[in-house]
């Protein structure tokens, strides 16, 4: 987490800060799994193969600038075609000095209150990033489109797109994620300044990679990160898991502050963090022009992750307290 811009982060709303609750069971099985039967894998390989043909999402390159825009404009797109920009819903362009802008898509609730769901846009060849290809298929390109699935398939309920939940739901897609966390700080510090209520931020890095726990002899299951997170939230997301998803879940550390949750939590926002396995196995091809679409999986993990979403943003937006 490099803090040089954003040293004031967490410092804000340590008075106002109160422990979060969280449903003690989930109970929206009726509205929640008719979304579930609308998932598109195809939707999903078909975002992941335009964006990783760009030849890097580095966020200080002209190319991470293009991508941003493609992205951006495909989102956009998703509202108009289930024709929710007819009741407020939008997405625009949190701009940054650096030239690739993170991205919010706001879904209007009964109140302010706000669900966030979250994952990076950018890629990164760590050996010499603006030069080198950096696909980043997996990190973050799969989390990347994982939540556009949720996000068009969430507009698909006439309820969410009236305005009808109680919550307001956003769905960030965020710069500089490997320049250290810097389009979801600005993003968070900026909340933070306006004193806006993040009832639960859930971030999705690295959603597709099976192959080493599969060769380990292990079973398939997603890894439930347990540091920089809020215990409560991690929690409930675990109880989702078991309602709702065939693929179990595995207590995992990243070790330090590994991806945008961090940022959220630094803020004093109740956050989560699910990835793909638990993360000594997951992908080794990361931050280099290896990191292809070739060695994910759109069988099972992508799938899992993709019901976690709408499970978790639907039964936290209408049962969180």
């Amino acid at each position: 987490m490099d803090i040089t811009e954003n040293r004031d982060l967490g410092t804000l709303r340590v008075s106002s800060r109160t422990a979060p609750v969280f449903p003690k069971k989930v109970k929206l099985q009726d509205e929640i799994k008719p979304l579930l039967s609308n998932l598109s894998k195809t939707e999903m390989r078909e975002h992941l193969e335009k964006l990783t043909s760009f030849h890097t999402r580095y966020y200080k390159s002209d190319y991470g600038r293009q991508s941003s825009e493609w992205l951006l404009q495909t989102v956009q797109n998703t509202i108009k075609e289930a024709g929710a920009d007819e009741y407020g819903v939008k997405a625009e362009h949190f701009k940054h000095s650096w030239g690739q802008h993170s991205i919010i898509a706001t879904i209007p609730g009964k109140s302010k209150s706000t669900i966030v769901i979250g994952a990076h846009q950018d890629s990164i060849n760590l050996w010499f990033p603006s030069m080198l290809p950096a696909p980043g298929a997996d990190d973050d390109g799969s989390g990347t489109v994982t939540i556009l699935e949720a996000f068009r398939v969430l507009l698909s309920s006439s309820e969410v797109i009236k305005g009808n939940a109680p919550n307001t739901i956003e769905f960030h897609w965020y710069s500089a994620e490997e320049g250290g966390l810097l389009g979801s700080q600005a993003i968070f510090s900026e909340y933070e300044r306006q004193s806006r209520d993040v009832k639960a931020m859930l971030q999705q890095d690295m959603t597709g990679f099976i192959q080493k726990t599969i060769e380990a002899g292990k079973p398939e299951s997603v890894g439930v990160i347990t540091d920089y997170v809020d215990p409560s939230l991690t929690a409930f997301i675990k109880k989702v898991i078991e309602e709702y998803c065939d693929i179990p879940w595995v207590e995992t550390k990243c070790g330090y502050a590994c991806s945008d949750h961090a940022s959220a939590s630094k803020a004093g926002y109740p956050s989560a963090f699910v990835i793909e396995s638990t993360f000594p196995d997951s992908d080794d091809h990361i931050h280099g022009t290896e990191d292809l679409i070739k060695y994910l999986s759109f069988v099972s993990t992508p799938q899992f992750h993709l019901h976690l979403l709408l499970s978790s943003s639907t039964a936290a937006n209408h049962r969180l307290l």
